[in-house]
């Protein structure tokens, strides 16, 4: 079984998977479909994506059935980013909540996560315990500490390449122009991408983008404070990083939902047969060949 070919951003040779997604922002906005596993992962490369984006709350909701609100430990998130960054050749990024802690927290949530083969990842200014970033109800932590913690995480990385994405959730209790002012203190921190959280309207995003002299990142969650927007709608705002993280976990769940109601009621599967990956195709999917006499899928990766 032949193993399908990965897209042309991850089979440059001698080029980290930081370095990778350095190069793809800079040539231009980049789509991140948002994960909470590796199988998924596997799905976002096989479609044809240059990255990857590793949802927070989708490992929170999904792997430990429990609400965003800061339960996981670096421990999980490290352990299951670990699987999708080995899954897959293309850079992966993943939500780092607040750091796990205070600025020595923060230092070895980088260092773990570059161990692991990541190529980013973003820490917000929220106060812990965290909340979902469009909810209400917020609490952000001072100015000066979430610029020491951007300057932890600076410094502590390795890789000059690791992607290191400021989080500012600040345009749910601040005004607009307030939280315009914590970003641009965090690109003087050291700061590589700034994702301003829960903007409310076309207008802010692009006001934003004319504001702010860094690359951004923009969410294009569903039944949140922002407006969908689109991918083409944002490139030409300027954004280079647009994530829509938890869009297949929600669609999955809705149709597992429906069919959990359905062979309740039926007591068959038969019916749902041909909206059924296959057994082939989550073999292809894995790069497993049962008759194969061993799987070398984490020698290839």
């Amino acid at each position: 079984m032949q193993r399908h070919p990965s897209p042309p951003a991850a089979r440059s040779p001698g080029m980290t998977k930081a370095k990778r997604l350095r190069k793809l922002i800079g040539k231009g906005c980049l789509p991140m479909p948002g994960v909470p596993n590796a199988s998924m992962a596997r799905q976002v490369e096989r479609a044809g994506f240059d990255a990857v984006y590793i949802s927070g709350a989708g490992m929170a909701n999904s792997t430990a059935g429990v609400p965003d609100i800061g339960l996981l430990t670096l421990t999980e998130v490290a352990q299951l980013a670990g699987y999708i960054a080995k899954a897959v050749k293309i850079p992966a990024v993943v939500d780092a909540d607040t750091g796990f802690g205070g600025l020595e927290n923060v230092a070895r949530t980088i260092c773990e996560f570059e161990k692991l083969g990541l190529a980013g990842c973003h820490i917000e200014d929220q106060e812990f315990p965290k909340r979902c970033g469009h909810l209400t109800g917020k609490s952000i932590i001072d100015l000066d500490e979430m610029v020491a913690k951007i300057e932890a995480a600076v410094a502590a990385r390795r890789d000059p390449d690791f992607l290191i994405i400021a989080r500012t959730d600040a345009r749910s209790v601040e005004d607009f122009d307030l939280t315009l002012g914590r970003a641009r203190h965090y690109v003087e921190a050291g700061a590589d991408v700034i994702f301003p959280e829960a903007l409310q309207n076309a207008e802010e995003f692009r006001d934003f983008a004319k504001q702010i002299d860094a690359p951004l990142m923009a969410n294009m969650t569903e039944f949140g404070k922002s407006p969908l927007l689109s991918f083409a709608e944002l490139t030409e705002l300027g954004y280079k990083i647009v994530i829509f993280p938890q869009s297949a976990f929600r669609v999955t769940m809705k149709a597992s939902e429906k069919f959990f109601r359905e062979l309740r009621n039926s007591g068959s599967q038969k019916e749902w047969l041909d909206q059924m990956q296959t057994r082939r195709e989550l073999y292809e999917l894995l790069d497993y060949d049962p008759a194969a006499e061993s799987w070398e899928g984490y020698r290839d990766s």
